[in-house]
């Protein structure tokens, strides 16, 4: 953990923080420079979908407002619903206390999962058996051509 992080943990509301800069500089970023981002509606609390951000992606978030991932697949930005129209509005951003995953509070327009569902996590699993909890709100031939 960061000694910045570290530092954090008996901080008050009430006290100064360091600069944004400071905390991205201080993010534990994986090996491929990436972290973690948990999308969450923001006035449900439904936990919408996992990706992945680099600074660049998170910088351009926070600046515009605008959800933007890190596509590992592609290797590049990936702009939340730039081929679907799925977008999510960020309202409010997060790391959790050891400066490793972030939590975004979003507004999200529709689905926010590629299989047409609301959610990514849409298969709940138990010691005997698997079970589809939701359906596609939109055919994803329909989002993506």
């Amino acid at each position: 953990m960061s000694a910045l992080f570290k530092q954090l943990e008996s901080a008050n509301r009430d006290d100064t923080l360091p600069s944004t800069s400071d905390l991205l500089d201080a993010i534990k970023y994986n090996e491929q420079g990436l972290i973690p981002a948990i999308a969450q509606q923001f006035d449900s609390g439904e936990v919408l979908m996992m990706a992945w951000m680099n600074r660049e992606a998170l910088e351009e978030t926070l600046r515009t407002g605008r959800v933007c991932y890190y596509s590992r697949s592609r290797g590049k930005l990936w702009r939340k619903g730039e081929s679907s129209g799925q977008q999510q509005q960020l309202k409010s951003a997060a790391l959790d206390c050891d400066g490793d995953t972030l939590l975004l509070q979003v507004e999200q327009t529709g689905p926010a999962c590629h299989t047409g569902r609301r959610s990514c996590f849409y298969l709940d699993i138990n010691a005997s058996d698997a079970r589809i909890t939701s359906e596609p709100l939109i055919d994803p031939a329909e989002l993506y051509g």
